[in-house]
């Protein structure tokens, strides 16, 4: 039951938005301007919108509405965010090479990581938590080098696969990171049947929001 849920979750993350999605003013993804904040926002499975209808999108906007007097851009992974074997390890290695690039090009800059469902092991991977055996997950290909660590401000986590496993974000990146997984998500939670808990998270936007303004 629980293989056919999270099947069904997948296939519904490619349907999601549709022609709704060009309604919405989404935000313009830059990755090389040397703002205050670069939020890195790696996204779902299939799922559409600049940098996730679902998450990424609504969450940039709430960031954008609650840390004030600075800058912010925006970077989306750039990753196939399908069912291959190697998805989440090419998101996992263009996350920390974008990462690097801007670390050294703009050395005041900081970073928020945004991830949903895959985009979530993408993250997982780049901050040193193996995502492998969870839904869509990979082996770790590159993280993030201790000289980049402290610039990461707040990671921000939905329906992370990887907590199907027992598995969450430990070590430094433990206080900085928030980690959603609503109840009966198949994704995330064991056993979890319901589709539409995986399809909700645009509901968490102002409260990962909120918490990413409290790191910065």
């Amino acid at each position: 039951m629980r293989i056919r849920s999270i099947r069904l979750c997948l296939a519904a993350l490619s349907l999601v938005g549709g022609a709704g999605v060009a309604t919405l003013a989404t935000p313009t993804a830059s990755a090389a301007a040397c703002t205050d904040i670069d939020v890195v926002a790696a996204r779902g499975t299939f799922e559409p919108g600049t940098l996730g209808f679902i998450v990424g999108d609504p969450v940039y906007s709430a960031l954008q509405r609650k840390i004030s007097g600075k800058t912010l851009s925006s970077y989306k992974v750039n990753y196939p965010a399908d069912l291959s074997l190697t998805s989440a390890a090419q998101g996992n290695a263009d996350l920390v090479n974008h990462v690097n690039q801007q670390a050294a090009a703009c050395p005041n800059q900081r970073f928020v990581l945004v991830g949903y469902s895959q985009g979530a092991n993408v993250v997982d991977n780049s901050i040193g938590i193996s995502s492998e055996g969870a839904v869509v997950g990979s082996p770790i290909v590159a993280t993030l080098p201790a000289a980049v660590e402290p610039r990461v401000a707040a990671v921000l986590l939905f329906g992370n696969p990887i907590r199907a496993l027992g598995k969450s974000v430990t070590g430094v990146y433990q206080s900085r990171t928030i980690d959603f997984c609503a109840a009966g998500d198949p994704v995330c939670e064991s056993g979890g049947t319901d589709v539409g808990a995986h399809l909700g998270y645009t509901a968490n936007a102002d409260a990962a929001a909120a918490f990413a303004a409290g790191k910065v």
